[in-house]
Parts: C-alpha cells; structure tokens; sequence
C-alpha cells in the first residue's frame, strides 16, 4: 500500500481541504454509529424484560476518566427506567425508537456528507492526473515516441487513466471512511472487554495476510493486461493509418488474425484478473463469518465463566459492533483489490509522467539576438543511438535572406539535420547557432518562434480553414489570415467551399486535395511570418499544376527570409543560394546549381536519374 499513499502525496495537495471535511465527517458518522447502536441496549432489557437491576442517577462531576463510560451508561438506564415508570413499557419503547431514527438520520447524513466532500477529490485526482499525461505528451522531444507505439501512448491516456478511475478512485471513499470506522469501533470494543478485544485482534491479521497475497498476484496480472491493450490499440492505429495498404494487398484476413490473437490473449488475462478480484467478496465473507463464530464461542465463554467483566447485554452490544466492523473490513479488501489494479495502470501512466525531457531550457538562458536570420551548422554529428550517426561533421552557414538546400539519397541524413535546427532533437557533437548563439543556449520557445515548417506531409487538425492558418499565432485579425491565404495561393478555394473560413476539413484535412492542404500549411507559415524558413520536401507529392501553384506561393514565402529546404525534385531549387550534397550523413558537395554540374559528382548522378525518371 505504500505506492498508494504515494499517489495521495502527490495529487491530493490542491484538494486537502475536502480530504478534511471527509474525514471530519467519517468520525462524525463512526460515533453517531456507535451511540445508535447503544440506544438497542435498553429496548433489548426491556423486551426480554431484564429489569432486576435497580438504577440510582449518578453525578458526572468527580468522576474519573475510567469510571465515565460506566456512569453514563447507568445515568442512560437509570433515565430508561424512570421513563418506563412514567409512561409505561410501550410508549418507552416508542421513544427509544424515535431516538433510534433520529440518531441514524444523523448517521446517514454525516455518513453522506463525507462521501460529498470526496467526490471533488476523487474526480479532480483523475482529471489532474489525464491532464499530466497530456501536458507531458506534448513536452516531451519527439525521440521519445520513435521507440513507443502511438497505440500504446493511446491506450494509457485512455485506458489505464480510466482503469485509474474505476479502481483506484472509486475506492478513496472506502480507504478513508471503512479505516475510521474500524478504528473507532475497536477502540469501544476494548473498552467494553480488552480480553475479547485482543482475542479478536489476532484473528483479524491471520485474515488480511490470506487477502492480502491475492492482491499482489491480481496487480502482476492486471499489468500483464493493460499492457496487452497497449498492443491492441496499437494494432487499431496501424490498421486504420494503413487500410488502404491492406486493402490494397487483401490481406484482411492476415491482419485479422493477427488482431484476434491478440484480443485471445488480453481475453485470457482478463478472466484471471476478474476471477481473482470475484474471489476477494466470498473469501472475506467467509473469513469473516470464521472470525464471527469464533468470538462468539470465546465471549461466550468469558459471560459462562464469569472472568470476562461483561454480561450478556453488552456482549451482544459488543457484537453489534463487532458486525459492524466486518462490512467495512469486507469493503475495505474489495478496496484493497481494486488499488492494486489500478496500481499496475498508474505504473504504466507513471511511465509517461516519470519520462526525462532531454531538450530543455538552460538554466540561464540568453536572450534572442537582435540580428536572428544567420543560422551555422558547426561540425555538427548526431545519431538517433549515438554510436551510430546519421550526420557526420556537417558545416553550413545560411545568412539572412539565403536560401540553402539540402539534397541526395533517401536516408543521407537531410531531414535529419533539418530537425536539428528546432531542437526536435540534440547534437551529440558540434553545435548549431542562430545569429551567433548556440541554440542550447536560448529558450526552446523562443528559439521555434524564429522558425516556421512546411512538410512533405501537411499537418493539419479537424477544425476550421481558419483555425488551422492561425493555429499558433496569437491575435490574428482576419484581414491578415486572407492576406496570408492569397499569397499563399489558396483564398480561392478556401472562399469556393461551403462556409468560406469556417468551413472544417476533416480529419487531418482529408476533404482537401494534396495541393490545398500544403497550401494551407504554408499561408500558416505566412501568417507566423518567422525569420526562418524549413522546407522539407514541400512539394514532392504533387502533381504538376499543384506543384506549379505551391512553388508560387513558396517563392513569396521565402522571399528575404532565411530558408532551409529539403527537396528531391532539383528543379525546385536551382535558385538556391548553396547546394549541398549529402551522401551517408555528411556533405559531399557545395556550390551552385552551376558550380555542381561541372564538378560532374553525386549532384550530377542526381541531376540525371530525375531526368531519365521523369
């Protein structure tokens, strides 16, 4: 249980008042328990009509701490008798009842009240704990989900999250309420017989360590299983990114089979985890009603001999109590099993949270330079695992209002050293400045508010034209977002469709053409009107006439600005100011269209490979 009360010190801070008021009102309700339990003692004297005794009133002033309880319950009974005197049997037994009612309507309430106050804590913990995982989903550097599977990431923020919910949650009213109530009920059990008390008291411990082995082999399994929904879902996320591909090549059936094992295996775990948590009722049940027979048997006993300070009223007082500790005992290792699945989902989110950020800001940051458009790569190597680079002693310097290009073989390590630049990821040697500070040495923030980014691939959301041509720009009017459509080559079409601006266009902008999407990416980079340019493969997944209206608006784009660009097809960069070849992860070559062609090299291989391919 330590990883529980873990959890707790690190998300029940910003709710510790409501934590307080339920444990406040959990006593409140223990005690209202205790004493409407004591009302049954007379109504059992009288309707079994043991009245020998006689009562006298006793005073409360001088009497010891130890002898109080003995005195109330004889000023309680002395109050019974003359009421029984006064107004008869019957209507007694009236009163008592009215009392009874009354003091469990306070139970009841204090009992809600409790529950009310923990309801915030309990839903504010989960939406906290969702929202972590979010915020450092978007923190963290892209490298971290090179090696996790989106599906995976998915089903923690997902699944786990909700299994967090259901079983760790759902159980904070039981951990704080069911502990009181045992707590308080023993304390009165010891003062009514400490000989039966601590009897029962070894008893109870024999039982939770019988519980208590069940629920550290239902967490392994529980593991086992929200890691096989990890895979499921990554299996989701494959499938519906590749159903074309499947298609395609009808291998549905393949990709089918794949996905029932895989749900077999997650059906199997989950039976085992389900019957082990089905047995945790049952099994308390019946250590209870063991627990039961047997203080009956030893109570008895100490009431038979007379050795035990206790007759029979109050020993069946003690049992009412006694009972009333074993459903809180039984809620309490339903509880007990439900944390310790849950605990295996936290385990999993925790993988997310506990992630070390790499790329982070530095302790004492510079501030940006007020001349920011010269970019020098310094003899920079990197490699995804350092001991095999992908860029090798890379030199390039861009100054303000150039255009460099990048160009070679698929794998040469271009768009890797284009990631480079906004720190999507670290140099392992060398360094990168902008404007004659390394890029370590600024605020990651700052530094990607230089730089605006059209990809091969136009990443857009499920929103509106307009959203996604302001998403991150701040207070942009709606003049400058259709100034910025208009160089960009798209007000046209953008105005053609149903809600002009508002129009929304799907999923990862699926209701638009390859052409209109990559034009929207670039009146965004328009709008965000950076000093820096990257261009990775902008047009290459173009037909001619889309290619031919994107090559117009990126010409505007980069106009005075400095600009490095990623591109296959050489005719989209003969005007570049350098050329750069890279071959196996380093520069090969650098120079003008021009300058390249008569060095007759690796430029010229690729010169003539797109002529006899095109």
């Amino acid at each position: 249980m330590g990883e529980f009360f873990k959890v707790l010190k690190r998300f029940v801070p910003p709710y510790k008042k409501c934590l307080a008021l339920n444990i406040i009102f959990n006593f409140l309700a223990a005690f209202l328990t205790l004493f409407s339990f004591a009302v049954i003692m007379p109504i059992l004297e009288m309707l079994f009509e043991i009245r020998e005794k006689g009562y006298h009133y006793m005073p409360l002033s001088g009497v010891k701490i130890g002898q109080l309880a003995d005195v109330i319950v004889n000023n309680f009974y002395y109050i019974t008798q003359q009421a029984i005197e006064s107004w008869g049997p019957s209507w007694t037994l009236a009163i008592l009842g009215l009392l009874l009612i009354v003091m469990t309507g306070l139970k009841t309430g204090a009992t809600f009240l409790s529950s009310y106050f923990i309801i915030p804590l309990r839903s504010g913990i989960v939406r906290d704990i969702r929202n972590a995982v979010y915020d450092k989903i978007v923190s963290l550097p892209i490298g971290f989900f090179t090696s996790e599977r989106k599906g995976d990431v998915m089903a923690r923020m997902s699944g786990d999250v909700a299994e967090i919910e259901n079983s760790i949650m759902s159980s904070l009213d039981m951990m704080f309420k069911n502990p009181v109530m045992i707590i308080v009920c023993l304390l009165m059990m010891i003062f009514i017989s400490w000989q039966l008390t601590i009897f029962v008291l070894v008893l109870l411990p024999i039982a939770g360590m019988a519980m208590g082995r069940i629920g550290k082999s239902l967490k392994r399994k529980s593991l086992a299983g929200q890691q096989q929904w990890g895979r499921i879902m990554s299996n989701i996320e494959e499938t519906l990114g590749g159903l074309r591909i499947i298609k395609a090549f009808n291998a549905e059936r393949k990709v089918e089979r794949r996905f029932h094992q895989e749900t077999e295996v997650f059906y199997e775990l989950s039976n085992r985890v389900a019957r082990r948590q089905a047995l945790a009722h049952p099994m308390s049940e019946f250590l209870g009603t063991i627990t039961i027979s047997i203080v009956l048997w030893f109570g008895g006993s100490l009431i038979l001999l007379h050795s035990g300070g206790i007759d029979a009223p109050m020993f069946i007082y003690y049992m009412v109590i006694f009972y009333s500790i074993i459903n809180p005992a039984k809620d309490l290792s339903k509880a007990m099993y439900s944390i310790q699945k849950g605990l295996a989902s936290l385990e999993r989110v925790d993988k997310i949270l506990s992630a070390r950020n790499p790329i982070a800001d530095p302790r004492k940051p510079q501030p940006l330079p007020a001349e920011c458009g010269e970019v020098r790569y310094e003899n920079v190597t990197f490699g995804y695992d350092p001991d095999v680079p992908v860029v090798k002693n890379a030199d390039i310097v861009i100054r303000p209002g150039e255009t460099v290009a990048l160009v070679g073989q698929s794998g040469s390590g271009k768009s890797t050293l284009a990631d480079l630049l906004p720190r999507f990821y670290d140099v392992n040697g060398g360094s990168i400045k902008v404007g004659g500070v390394d890029i370590r040495d600024l605020r990651v923030h700052d530094l990607r508010s230089l730089m605006g980014n059209v990809n091969q691939e136009a990443i857009l959301f499920n929103d509106s034209f307009y959203n996604n041509i302001t998403f991150g720009v701040k207070h942009a009017t709606k003049e400058q977002v259709i100034e910025a459509a208009k160089v960009a080559n798209a007000h046209e079409f953008i105005m053609a469709s149903e809600d002009g601006y508002d129009t929304n266009i799907g999923d990862r902008g699926c209701k638009l053409s390859g052409g209109q999407r990559q034009r929207i990416s670039i009146a965004r980079a328009i709008l965000k009107n950076p000093p820096i340019l990257i261009l990775d493969e902008a047009t290459s997944a173009l037909d001619s006439e889309s290619e031919h209206l994107v090559q117009q608006a990126l010409d505007r784009l980069m106009k005075d600005r400095t600009t490095l660009v990623i591109a296959h097809r050489l005719s989209t960069i003969r005007n570049a100011t350098q050329i750069c070849v890279m071959h196996e992860g380093k520069i090969v070559e650098r120079g003008t269209h021009d300058e390249l062609i008569a060095l007759n090299g690796f430029y010229t291989k690729l010169v003539e490979m797109q002529k006899v391919n095109s």
